[in-house]
């Protein structure tokens, strides 16, 4: 009776019941708002990427600033109309664990299963093993210490354990660091884009000792630059995580699923056209990664690659805290299906802080076996140029394919009756999907080939475990 009283009474103050079983109360606390939603999608898309592709893509382009914004808007086209088409699925499901509830809902439960393991056991947990190593490296930059492997995995360690340690917790302060590292990282790049608007100065002489790269014609070859302007825009199916969790999800989920995208376009631009009107293109090509460093000294004196290097690692660190407020919740969106072992106890959410605490180290404890897979790797070089995290991105793009066709689906058999969302937009989010999907293979076949047959297995043994188990339930 006890137990019953406080489920009732957290019921009342925070959210919603899940689910009752054997005495044990699953409970999905509205934590967070529109905002917190759209900041999640924002803050993880903009990481410390946009600050040194542009260079890459402008080189792909052969300078052509007008190409390199069609890039963007091409790359943003797999996010914006990608995310427009899953709210059409998001208002037509309750289920928990963002896509995995869409597998579950308009596919099987094996499907859910599968992509279920894969997003839980590698796409979470690579990605933000390999962006807390990242934020180790910048943090060596900032404080002058030598950049070795070791340094930068220890620095980075500590980030993935601090951060977990946030959100574990303080739901809602990982919440507000998520929203804050968001508004900090947007300062420089809306900024640059800003000052070039206005800016009338010419572009800095090409440093001596540098090679002068011309601009040139590159006939198709600009279509290369898609892969790392794709790449800049991934991140954003982690929102779908904490759908549950956050306040009248019917209305801000499809908003913020639409309003994210478009703000991270908006800035990518105004970053990339504001760089170029400040440097120029032949400027950036030739001094690459430096330019960045370059613009930072023209801006703020002498401290300018120090105030910007500290920008950088806020925004690394927001994709970090990003990452893990949602793979925190995915074992125990899993557990709550039946679709991972030892489901009964994980599924058990603490009332106090709203979280599975056997889902969390599950969370934890893959970030670990990979943070180790990927030390060995990036000491032995076996995936140079690469790292662990490309395992899932492109991957998880030829899953998303599936939900746009299912949207499709839907508009054909009038359950959804808008010719732009169960046409239009579905479409145009298959295109950037076989677009993101076929950059990644033509820039590194070998790898991309070897990457997708690791993710297979993934999906493959999770649809082996919802087989067994739905066959010993019956």
């Amino acid at each position: 009776m006890t137990t019953f009283f406080h489920a009732f009474r957290f019921v009342v103050k925070y959210g919603v019941l899940h689910s009752c079983s054997k005495g044990v109360f699953y409970i999905n606390k509205k934590t967070y708002s529109l905002w917190t939603a759209t900041t999640m999608i924002v803050g993880i898309c903009i990481g410390s990427g946009i600050f040194f592709k542009v260079d890459d893509i402008l080189s792909f382009t052969g300078g052509n600033v007008l190409l390199g914004t069609m890039i963007f808007i091409i790359g943003a086209l797999a996010i914006i109309f990608g995310s427009i088409s899953l709210t059409s699925l998001s208002v037509r499901t309750t289920n928990s664990g963002g896509m995995v509830g869409y597998f579950e809902a308009f596919f099987s439960n094996k499907m859910a299963s599968a992509f279920g393991w894969f997003q839980t056991f590698l796409y979470y947990p690579t990605i933000a093993v390999v962006v807390s190593w990242a934020a180790g490296i910048y943090t060596c930059m900032l404080f002058g210490l030598d950049n070795t492997l070791n340094r930068q995995m220890l620095l980075g360690l500590g980030y993935l354990l601090l951060f977990y340690a946030i959100n574990i917790l303080s739901v809602k302060a990982g919440g507000y660091f998520q929203v804050l590292s968001t508004v900090t990282k947007l300062i420089p790049l809306i900024g640059i884009g800003l000052l070039g608007f206005f800016w009338t100065k010419e572009a800095p002489p090409i440093p001596e000792g540098v090679a002068v790269k011309e601009l040139t014609d590159v006939g198709w070859g600009w279509l290369a630059a898609l892969a790392p302007a794709a790449f800049s825009y991934d991140g954003w199916p982690i929102a779908l995580s904490i759908t549950n969790e956050v306040k009248n999800p019917k209305r801000n989920m499809p908003l913020a699923l639409v309003i994210g995208p478009l703000v991270v376009l908006v800035v990518y631009l105004a970053y990339f056209l504001g760089m170029n009107a400040i440097l120029g293109p032949q400027f950036i090509i030739s001094t690459g990664d430096d330019a960045v460093m370059t613009l930072g000294y023209m801006l703020f004196g002498e401290l300018g690659s120090t105030i910007l290097l500290i920008f950088v690692l806020i925004a690394i660190l927001g994709v970090v805290n990003g990452v893990l407020l949602g793979h925190l919740r995915m074992p125990q969106a899993l557990a709550s299906k039946g679709l991972i072992p030892d489901a009964e106890r994980i599924r058990q959410i603490d009332l106090k802080r709203s979280l599975s605490m056997p889902s969390a180290k599950v969370s934890v404890v893959c970030s670990l076996f990979w943070y180790a897979v990927h030390y060995v790797t990036q000491l032995t070089g076996i995936m140079a140029p690469g790292d662990v995290s490309e395992i899932a991105i492109v991957f998880g793009y030829a899953c998303y394919f599936l939900l746009y066709v299912k949207v499709m689906q839907l508009y054909r058999q009038k359950d959804i009756t808008n010719v732009f969302l169960g046409v239009v937009a579905p479409l145009l989010g298959m295109l950037g999907s076989v677009i993101i999907v076929l950059g990644g293979f033509l820039a590194n076949p070998l790898s991309m080939s070897l990457f997708a047959a690791i993710c297979f297995f993934f999906c493959l043994a999770g649809y082996l475990y919802a087989d067994k188990h739905a066959t010993a339930a019956s």
